[in-house]
């Protein structure tokens, strides 16, 4: 499946035209820009609507479209061809791409750890991977899925062969609820977990890092290589905005959210806002600015999807040419770090 996923989006960037020269106005000194998001708007994206919204984008000479697209697994291709300058996207999805010729680069980690996880019905009395002997767990049917819980279990005693995966798409947590499944692996602990709750139905999370998986970024922001190596300025400037944004979201998560309805009405406020309490740690952590990566965690987890079999191709994984932190460490909004 990865590897039609792969095919697709080389096929994809064949066919786009490469443009990577984001659209400047002659007449004004305002160059526009597009990022696609990789879901809908919810409080995970707020820092990038907060430097919209604030004019933090502006105040860099860019004209900042954010948008959806029908299908967000296109991300990479459209960032790849240069049809979009930037885009949201996932660490499970950027390394078997790149190992695959997709000419992007990872410029930003907005989370610093996996918000995937696993989750059962605290009434399952299912708390850690072992408990799932003989249990249904449903999954999404990304090629990860079954390799993340794989990892989980084994680490906790027990194999893949003693527990059934069913494929659910993404009507996870309605298949929990209806006990359709005792468990299930793909949604995220700051979101799923509380709609969930928000029902009536409390759940036990566990943590990928927590049993064995490497820890890796569960998001990230890519542009191409070209956009990097003929508009570095454009670059710097949509990273240095975005930082900005971020560090306002982290100062205050909860007017993160006012702005973020503004922005995008249909969000669900019982979901986000205590949400963006558990998620906004994640976007700063420790003695590092945000957006920071580092080369051990793009190395360890590319290692883990190598030997998980989520890589077609055997060439040695290159970390330096997969992310660079430049554009983070050149910005003003890096704080005293």
């Amino acid at each position: 499946m990865r590897a039609l996923l792969i095919a697709a989006l080389l096929l994809t960037i064949g066919l786009l035209n490469i443009n990577c020269g984001a659209e400047e106005n002659p007449d004004s000194d305002v160059t526009e820009v597009r990022v696609a998001l990789d879901w809908f708007p919810w409080s995970n994206h707020s820092g990038v609507f907060i430097a919209k919204e604030k004019g933090y984008f502006l105040e860099e000479g860019l004209s900042v479209s954010i948008y959806t697209p029908d299908d967000p697994s296109t991300v990479l291709a459209t960032v790849g061809a240069g049809q979009d300058e930037f885009g949201l996207s996932y660490q499970t999805e950027v390394i078997p791409a790149i190992q695959q010729g997709v000419p992007i680069v990872s410029i930003a980690a907005l989370v610093q750890h996996p918000l995937n996880s696993v989750m059962a019905l605290v009434d399952s009395g299912i708390t850690r991977p072992r408990n799932l002997k003989g249990k249904k767990v449903g999954v999404t049917g990304l090629p990860a899925d079954v390799p993340l819980l794989e990892s989980m279990i084994t680490t906790d005693g027990i194999t893949l062969q003693d527990v059934e995966t069913i494929n659910v798409g993404f009507d996870l947590v309605p298949a929990l609820i209806s006990k359709k499944v005792d468990a299930i692996v793909g949604a995220y602990w700051v979101h799923e977990s509380i709609s969930a709750a928000n029902l009536g139905f409390p759940v036990n999370i566990m943590r990928m890092e927590d049993w064995g998986v490497p820890d890796f970024y569960e998001i990230v922001l890519v542009t191409s290589n070209e956009m990097v190596d003929t508009n570095p300025r454009i670059v710097q400037s949509f990273v240095q905005a975005m930082m900005r944004g971020y560090n306002d979201a982290v100062a205050d998560p909860q007017n993160a959210i006012d702005i973020l309805k503004e922005a995008a009405p249909e969000i669900d406020e019982s979901i986000e806002r205590p949400g963006v309490t558990l998620l906004s740690p994640l976007w700063i952590e420790g003695e590092t600015p945000f957006g920071w990566q580092t080369e051990e965690k793009w190395t360890h987890f590319a290692k883990w999807m190598k030997e998980e079999g989520l890589l077609t191709t055997d060439a040695i994984f290159d970390s330096t040419t997969a992310f660079t932190n430049k554009f983070v460490e050149a910005s003003k909004y890096r704080g005293d770090y």
